[in-house]
């Protein structure tokens, strides 16, 4: 069959599960480079989405490409274990420089939902505690373990519970605190409250392995917890013998504007998840613990046969070498704060902009209802598909699907934020004409 891109583009639905082939926008595209896609018809689009937050350094950094070809002419497939290469040693080594002091030894795999699988099952297995508590609205994967922690969506669960070995804990209630009270102050004392609860009448604290939770909410809408919340987290969990789960697969290699959310809040799980920016675009992901706890870990509790591969390690070396040589993380915060100015005069001469919040180069933009300031899942989507026939791609989240996600590369310029932003004050004004000129 001598079909073209287009023939087979046309036939997606009939090559692709409904799964995997109905997301936002499904844009077509052939090339890839720094901030931008090239689209199949030749139009440029700047990348606000990262690849959903994996190229840190950018699409096809030079760097990570070539050292994706010398791999390809001495190892292209290694299962760990069976034999030994240096990038995967030398990439733990590296790592173990970036990561919280104490998280130092690593069970390499593919992706972000086998870092958590993994996480849960050291827990487990360490503890040897049957229970796991996770918090409303995170994300961690939808594998059955890692969807049994999940609750940024029903949806997600349909037809799906995994099992009953897990329990919910509200995320952090940052909109619940009151005007002139301290959101910090309010929220551990909320959370310590909820945990009282959950242990008097649900589960006993001697029973539950492990505590996991985005330390910023990410599919759930980029929500940013106050440090005294996660503290509290800290604390309930070193109370109890509870162990600390953090999921660090969107927030990790610089996202928050520290090599990792844990550094930026001041608080060290006793494992962690990471994946998507630690190897531009390979996949390529870790569980992250202690040597004490790794160790408790036998041959055989757990295994992989792609995991660390000696490709994707050479480009994870690659990717630490680009973000330290060009200051990435500092430039993440630069930019970070830059855009949030810059949205937050835009939010100001519009009014389904709702709430701009952000961390580092993590940033989300509330769409709403302009006469009831509910959230607006329809009106994000007129002003996402608007930026993109503009020509700059954006990403979806929230509970309600009304928040923009603005994840560009870290590598991104303060020229690059400017085209983004009037483009999508653009497409904002092109939506508020169309929906409220009337009643104007």
């Amino acid at each position: 069959m001598n079909s073209t891109f287009q023939d087979r583009y046309e036939r997606m639905s009939e090559l692709l599960a409904p799964s995997m082939a109905k997301d936002h926008p499904n844009l077509p595209v052939v090339k890839e480079e720094g901030c931008y896609y090239y689209g199949e018809d030749g139009t440029k689009y700047l990348d606000f989405t990262s690849g959903i937050a994996v190229a840190n350094t950018g699409h096809r950094h030079p760097k990570v490409v070539e050292a994706i070809k010398n791999s390809v002419d001495q190892l292209m497939h290694g299962p760990s274990g069976v034999i030994m290469y240096d990038s995967i040693l030398h990439l733990a080594e590296r790592l173990q420089q970036k990561l919280p002091t104490g998280l130092d030894c690593f069970f390499f795999a593919n992706s972000g939902t086998e870092a958590v699988e993994g996480g849960l099952k050291l827990a487990k297995h360490v503890t040897q505690r049957p229970y796991a508590i996770s918090f409303t609205g995170c994300f961690h994967g939808r594998s059955l373990g890692a969807l049994g922690v999940s609750t940024s969506k029903s949806k997600y669960r349909k037809f799906l519970q995994p099992n009953g070995l897990t329990y919910q804990l509200p995320f952090a209630d940052v909109e619940g605190c009151l005007s002139g009270e301290d959101i910090g102050t309010y929220c551990a004392q909320q959370l310590e409250k909820e945990a009282e609860r959950l242990f008097d009448h649900q589960v006993t604290p001697e029973e539950v392995a492990c505590m996991i939770v985005e330390p910023v909410l990410g599919e759930g809408g980029y929500i940013i917890p106050p440090a005294a919340w996660l503290e509290k987290v800290r604390e309930i969990c070193d109370r109890h013998g509870i162990l600390l789960i953090f999921d660090e697969v969107q927030t990790g290699f610089g996202r928050t504007g520290e090599w990792f959310a844990a550094q930026k809040f001041g608080v060290t799980p006793d494992i962690m998840a990471i994946a998507k920016g630690i190897a531009s675009g390979m996949p390529l992901s870790a569980t992250v613990a202690s040597k004490e706890l790794m160790s408790q870990w036998p041959m055989g509790s757990h295994g992989t046969t792609f995991g660390g591969n000696p490709i994707a390690c050479s480009a994870a070396l690659a990717t630490l070498d680009v973000m330290e040589e060009e200051n990435l993380i500092s430039n993440a915060n630069q930019m970070g704060e830059y855009a949030l100015e810059r949205l937050e005069e835009i939010k100001s001469r519009h009014r389904v902009i709702g709430e701009v919040r952000g961390v580092g180069l993590m940033i989300g933009i509330e769409i709403i209802d302009a006469g009831t300031g509910a959230p607006d899942g329809d009106g994000m989507m007129e002003i996402l598909n608007g930026s993109l026939q503009r020509g700059v791609l954006f990403y979806l989240c929230g509970k309600h699907q009304e928040v923009i996600r603005m994840i560009p590369p870290l590598v991104v310029s303060k020229e690059q934020i400017d085209e983004g932003l009037r483009v999508f004050e653009e497409a904002v004004t092109a939506f508020e004409e169309m929906k409220y000129s009337s009643l104007v």
